[in-house]
């Protein structure tokens, strides 16, 4: 019997974690380790109680550790502005632009024939019945420049069409590019949303 086997199965769960692989979840187990009392203890402690309180957001499809998260019970964010973005992290990403002062919609994913997700696998009912239930007055698609973010984009706009008032995120070059590094499809998509200066 190996005498790391736990080790190595942390180091073997954590490397299926985005963003690491094997060599990258050795590292960060070995400074644990180093860092026991510092860092692998409270960590261990706060997944522990993340594992046992962490919930989706009965409204919104945010992660959360009640029922309904905060920003679907603030009262400033029911300004009639819902933000439909596909997975909890693009809301967390609209979140720390701190720009967006409205409530948000978790779709928990895209269109897709090849993946086989239709409507009802999405939260797209829940989103029409939001609509309806909580007076909103616009519907910002915060979806992917991809092909199936844009073909949920247009099967929503064709579910709601006429009821609000429907926008979405400009498209183009980001601050920072350059004309040379971009594809074809972001150069097309910011010359069409040019803007008079």
């Amino acid at each position: 019997m190996s005498s790391t086997r736990d080790i190595d199965a942390l180091i073997e769960m954590m490397a299926k974690l985005p963003g690491l692989g094997p060599r990258s979840a050795r590292r960060a187990v070995l400074h644990l380790i180093r860092k026991r009392e510092l860092k692998l203890t409270p960590l261990a402690d706060l997944m522990q109680a993340v594992a046992a309180t962490a919930r989706e957001c009965t409204r919104c499809g945010n992660i959360g550790n009640a029922e309904i998260c905060d920003i679907c019970l603030s009262e400033k964010r029911a300004n009639g502005m819902l933000c439909v973005v596909e997975d909890v992290a693009d809301l967390w990403a609209m979140e720390r632009a701190t720009v967006f002062k409205g409530r948000y919609h978790v779709l928990g994913g895209t269109l897709s024939a090849l993946d086989q997700v239709g409507p009802e696998q999405l939260r797209i009912p829940q989103l029409i019945a939001r609509i309806e239930a909580e007076g909103i007055v616009e519907v910002i698609l915060a979806l992917g420049a991809t092909v199936d973010g844009q073909t949920t984009a247009h099967y929503i706009a064709d579910q709601i069409e006429d009821s609000v008032r429907l926008t979405s995120l400009a498209q183009g070059v980001p601050i920072g590019g350059e004309l040379d590094y971009l594809d074809e499809g972001t150069i097309t998509a910011a010359l069409n949303a040019r803007k008079e200066i």
